[in-house]
């Protein structure tokens, strides 16, 4: 099933037809798709499916009626509406075809809108403002600035990237038996006799790269402890395109080449420094979706704990540090198309997510964007938090085949001490404390995470005998010592590891806390019913009154 995203949105047809008819709501999103890359609109086709019902008929006068319509109710917008006939079960759909502005689209009463991803997302104050100044008649890409004729490309460069294209197996054969200036032509490359800015940006020559006055300047700066300047290294000369600068970089910063030896059994397992398909996603994001009509360097900063990329530009419109791990929104189409098809970046929407597995997965944090004013900060950590989390994501992932976002949330749940519904999906970056569901579920399932509580007060967490066998039984966080805070703790920590006696709990709580006070708590919980103890003296055990929910129990 072709899913919906940034260039397609699916609407039934009661959208447009009967009593239920909003041309107000069809204006907004054919003025996102404008302002964004342009898309198509495919009217009678219910959500998920791919065909629309069998037989159904589209009113042919709806065809003017929706280009006269969106013509009133919008500005800098032009569509074109065709019933199309599907093959399967002949069943006819509207299909509206939205091609990108020249300029600043918007709704006749002023509302400016823009797709992002499968959303059609409002613009106001600074947003509009960014809009207005970003939106150029054409796309950077496609304007033919510098007059450069293709006879003065870089040959070899040419030849280079035509050959991997065409060695790729993300292009289809049909592109592949196109002559060489057909590809250039296809992908962007080339206008008529002459290279694009594109063009000149991945196969020109070094000295008509640098007159673009936006081409890439990288510099990586390693510092010390105290913050002192100890390596520099800087590709400021135009001679490597994008695509060049990838393994330049990679190959020129020792940082990068640098392993952890950890213990591994009878044996030591290496781990990267820096996980190379991280770092290499991280710079085709800086590469790919900076704003080209901006100068400014690329800065790598190389520091003991952290590498942090800054890039200039914002994020595209819609896109906040906040909603980064689901929301994808290209600036560069032919570029980023480039690159995907090379098999250099990840498909669409799916590169933070892969940070997100490959830097959990070896026991680090999650990467931090922060936006500034004219620039965007990524930052990953480079020592490992916890080696013991290694381990439990390994032995999961190799013995149920987790997806990618169960490895997420599991390595998540593994760096904490359990977090409720509503502090995983703000870790996710969730809107809503129920979508946990779609990725814990399964987790829930084959008894890798329990859950306990109700609704909102859900509580997820990796069971007591994982922990141990991976060597992640590390003591609960104690903040205060007010009797309730304790309490909740203990109840926390009883709930992890059922059946402790009072000096396994003291020593997990913190044995700055003293016995009596904890032995205090624990009898109020038994005498309160919210705790059981069996056993006498030394041999006393406590575990949580009511049983912990498994899979389909109390916390789903």
């Amino acid at each position: 099933m072709t899913e919906e995203g940034h260039r397609l949105d699916r609407k039934s047809l009661r959208a447009l037809v009967g009593a239920q008819a909003d041309f107000d709501e069809l204006a907004k999103d054919c003025v996102a798709f404008a302002n964004a890359a342009g898309g198509e609109i495919h009217v009678g086709v219910e959500d998920k499916a791919d065909d629309p019902p069998a037989g159904q008929r589209v009113p042919p006068d709806l065809v003017d009626k929706v280009r006269k319509r969106i013509g009133e109710l919008t500005i800098n917008v032009h569509v074109a509406p065709e019933i199309r006939t599907a093959a399967s079960n002949g069943g006819e759909v509207l299909v509206i075809v939205v091609p990108r502005s020249t300029g600043t689209a918007s709704t006749s009463s002023g509302r400016y809108y823009v797709r992002v991803g499968d959303d059609c997302q409002p613009l106001a104050g600074d947003d509009v403002r960014r809009l207005l100044d970003e939106r150029s008649a054409a796309p950077w890409e496609t304007a033919v600035t510098l007059g450069v004729d293709q006879a003065a490309c870089d040959e070899a460069a040419r030849a280079k990237l035509l050959t991997m294209l065409r060695a790729s197996d993300r292009v289809k054969a049909s592109v592949k038996e196109k002559s060489d200036a057909e590809l250039l032509v296809h992908y962007g490359l080339a206008s008529g006799t002459h290279l694009t800015n594109l063009g000149v940006l991945l196969v020109g020559r070094a000295a008509d790269r640098a007159r673009l006055g936006s081409a890439p300047i990288v510099q990586a700066v390693r510092y010390d402890e105290r913050q002192q300047k100890v390596w520099k290294e800087s590709w400021d000369d135009y001679t490597h395109s994008p695509i060049d600068l990838l393994d330049a970089i990679w190959r020129a910063v020792p940082d990068f080449g640098e392993a952890y030896e950890l213990p591994e059994g009878m044996f030591r397992a290496k781990v990267p420094a820096f996980e190379e398909a991280v770092v290499r996603e991280l710079l085709v994001n800086a590469l790919v979706h900076r704003p080209y009509t901006q100068r400014g360097d690329i800065f790598l900063s190389l520091h003991p704990d952290r590498l942090e990329i800054v890039n200039p530009g914002r994020l595209p419109l819609g896109v906040t540090p906040k909603n980064i791990l689901h929301t994808s929104q290209r600036r560069n189409d032919l570029l980023a198309r480039v690159f995907h098809d090379l098999k250099l970046m990840e498909r669409e929407g799916s590169g933070f997510d892969m940070m997100y597995d490959r830097l959990l997965g070896s026991g680090r944090g999650v990467p931090v964007v922060s936006e500034g004013p004219d620039w965007v900060r990524v930052v990953i950590p480079r020592r490992i938090v916890n080696a013991s989390v290694i381990r439990l994501i390994g032995d999961a992932d190799g013995r149920y085949s987790l997806a990618q976002r169960e490895r997420i949330a599991l390595g998540i749940l593994a760096q904490g001490e359990g977090l409720t519904a509503a502090e995983l999906a703000e870790r996710l970056e969730l809107s809503e404390p129920g979508m946990v569901h779609d990725w814990i579920d399964r987790l829930i399932e084959v008894d890798l995470v329990r859950s306990a509580g109700r609704t909102k007060a859900t509580r997820y967490f990796i069971p007591s005998e994982l922990l141990r066998s991976a060597g992640l039984d590390r003591r609960t966080t104690l903040k205060r010592i007010e009797p309730h805070r304790l309490k909740a703790i203990v109840l926390e920590d009883l709930a992890r590891y059922p059946a402790s006696s009072i000096s396994e709990i003291h020593g997990r709580v913190g044995t700055e806390v003293p016995v009596r006070t904890l032995r205090r708590a624990l009898d109020d919980l038994v005498q309160a019913g919210t705790v059981s103890a069996t056993g006498e003296r030394r041999w006393r055990r406590y575990s949580p009154a009511e049983p912990i929910g498994h899979g389909g129990g109390a916390g789903r």
